[in-house]
């Protein structure tokens, strides 16, 4: 009896030691990723959709998650660099900002998962071999919605009296070109406004362009896409804008937030917020070759009137009644 007492004691006491040392095995915290080629001022609001995203699932940075920021400053050579850190790095997920951080960070890693937060034609692009089954590494979301710019034109009929020649700058390397093209020329067909279509590749482009419209008597230009390019000539397009008098449509808000006139189309911010779930599958345990890409649900209308004021145009008060955003 006395032999099983002293037994058992010491078994208890060996528990006892073994149970802080189990009790002090650090829980491993996720590690995110998050390259984008712009910086980090210029995407806050988008970076912050994002956290918010995460925050409604539980993620709280610096306890349970943690994010490891990667921004090119709008020098997109630096992109490859910045991927290959990640991947060096281990992190669990990688979330891209757009086609430009989705191609190096795709060539860097086949392994370890990426998170489109938007991408305007991945499949197109060469990211996932098809929206309902992407198959590799790659899903995330799209934005690619080409009848969108059918709408954009006809909100510019609708603020421009007697439009009748609109200049659509666009780039002919992006993917989803071609079928933005086809659905801006039937809407212009349906509308019986005359297209200028001019390709805009580089910064020099863009005065060229504007240049070209005014010379061919446009009464407003439409820009066709807003990537990286648009985004790091924004300043300079409001500026000839105002300096020709033209009236400009965007694709995002962004854009009008920075003095532009007016946009619509997909809300980005919203699908930052919704790459956040993508992020947490991924981390419980589901491949991203199972998740499908899925397609953008909320779009938004905004107008500057400030940028309106500019150029001497007065937006109607129906147009504005219909805004999801009037900025003064």
């Amino acid at each position: 009896m006395r032999k099983n007492v002293i037994y058992l004691t010491l078994c208890a006491m060996l528990f006892a030691l073994c149970l802080p040392a189990t009790a002090q095995q650090p829980t491993k915290i996720p590690r995110i990723g998050y390259l984008v080629g712009g910086s980090a001022s210029a995407t806050s609001g988008r970076t912050e959709a994002f956290r918010q995203g995460l925050r409604e699932l539980g993620y709280v940075e610096g306890k349970n998650i943690v994010i490891e920021y990667r921004y090119a400053e709008g020098k997109l050579d630096r992109l490859p660099a910045l991927a290959a850190e990640l991947v060096r790095l281990k992190v669990d997920v990688i979330v891209t900002a757009g086609p430009p951080p989705t191609r190096p960070a795709k060539e860097a890693t086949s392994i370890i998962p990426i998170v489109m937060a938007f991408d305007n034609d991945p499949v197109g692009n060469g990211f996932v071999a098809s929206l309902a089954h992407p198959g590799g590494n790659i899903t995330g979301l799209s934005t690619l919605r080409p009848e969108l710019s059918g709408k954009r034109l006809e909100l510019l009929r609708e603020i421009v009296p007697r439009l009748s020649r609109v200049a659509a700058f666009g780039s002919s390397t992006t993917a989803d070109h071609a079928q933005v093209l086809k659905e801006l020329d039937l809407a212009a067909g349906a509308f019986g406004v005359k297209l200028q279509y001019l390709d805009v590749l580089s910064p020099k482009d863009v005065e060229t362009a504007f240049r070209a419209a005014s010379k061919a008597r446009a009464d407003a230009v439409l820009l066709m896409s807003s990537g990286p390019l648009i985004s790091s000539q924004r300043l300079r397009i409001t500026e000839l804008a105002v300096k020709n008098r033209l009236p400009v449509m965007y694709e995002r808000a962004a854009e009008v937030e920075a003095e532009g006139l007016m946009s619509y189309g997909v809300s980005v911010t919203d699908l930052y917020r919704r790459a956040a779930t993508y992020v947490d599958k991924i981390l419980k345990g589901t491949k991203p070759a199972d998740l499908p890409v899925e397609q953008p649900t909320k779009f938004e209308f905004v107008i500057n009137l400030k940028a309106a004021k500019q150029i001497g145009l007065t937006i109607p008060p129906n147009v504005l009644a219909r805004a999801d955003k009037v900025i003064k």
